[in-house]
């Protein structure tokens, strides 16, 4: 299991040049990737979207390209860069911003200048950018699949918490009928009708009761679910769809023993279901 949180971070040699790819991702219902690259390699992103999406099948993803070094004489074509630098006055002038260019503004535009000129071609340099990105998308998934694992353990202990319950409130539920027998023959006595346990009013009662709040088809739902769950979570591949879907239908039959359970302790119950299932949708939503 892996969360859908990582960082990876690649580099490799291209010549002179330097390749460098950043990888990260955030949890996200679906696959929703980006891809910042220089703009004379803009062919190669059809390419760099194929190896994300071979080892990353949700989250948003972002995955960031960069070109350091230069293939070139190391000379800067100064012409190039006062044009550059007077078009930004011109655009700062027309905005009614003040100009004040600095040395770190000069050092930026005139490392620019000429950049795609360095680069290699795309198709010369698709080797190097696929070697950055594989060291990258490795260190992203390695880190997603150790917080997967702390994810794990987190889950595993509120499902057993979610057993647990479970299996108190399938202790409890066949005490109800007796419970109930024995308060209506009180209110009886206590409303001066006195009948008998066997009469046939007071047994279609006690019955109509027991089969309002009968559970057993609910526990054994529930039993069902936490099972799959508990396997869904060792599993390789995908989980946080599945699960989701899985944390759904225990909601559902955890409502309806609400629902149906006229008894304290079995309320009680079921609000600690309650709670202990809102943590592990809130956990969940972070899971590939």
């Amino acid at each position: 299991m892996n969360s859908m949180t990582g960082f990876g971070r690649g580099s490799a040699t291209l010549g002179s040049l330097t390749i460098s790819v950043q990888a990260n991702s955030v949890n996200r219902r679906g696959l929703d990737l980006t891809v910042a690259l220089p703009d004379a390699w803009e062919t190669l992103e059809s390419a760099v979207t194929d190896a994300v999406r071979a080892v990353v099948s949700r989250g948003k993803v972002h995955v960031a390209i960069e070109v350091s070094g230069s293939s070139g004489s190391g000379e800067w074509d100064e012409a190039a860069v006062g044009e550059a630098l007077d078009r930004l006055k011109d655009l700062a002038t027309s905005r009614g911003v003040p100009f004040n260019p600095s040395a770190d503004l000069l050092w930026e535009i005139a490392n620019a200048q000429g950049e795609d000129g360095e680069l290699a071609d795309p198709a010369d340099a698709w080797t190097a950018v696929e070697e950055a990105l594989a060291e990258a998308l490795r260190g992203l998934g390695a880190m997603r699949a150790r917080e997967g694992e702390a994810l794990l353990i987190d889950f595993l202990a509120r499902l057993g918490k979610l057993h647990a319950h479970v299996e108190a409130i399938a202790q409890r539920s066949p005490q109800l009928t007796g419970t109930y027998r024995e308060q209506l023959m009180l209110r009886l006595r206590a409303a001066g009708l006195e009948l008998e346990l066997n009469d046939e009013r007071v047994l279609k009662e006690i019955a109509l009761f027991a089969d309002r709040v009968d559970v057993t088809e609910e526990i054994t739902r529930l039993r069902s679910h936490l099972a799959q769950l508990k396997d869904l979570l060792r599993a390789d591949g995908e989980v946080g769809r599945k699960a989701e879907f899985i944390l759904q239908e225990i909601g559902r039959e955890i409502h309806t023993i609400g629902s149906k359970a006229n008894d304290l302790s079995i309320g009680q119950r079921v609000i600690e279901c309650k709670n202990e299932l809102e943590r592990v949708r809130e956990q969940m939503a972070n899971v590939e």
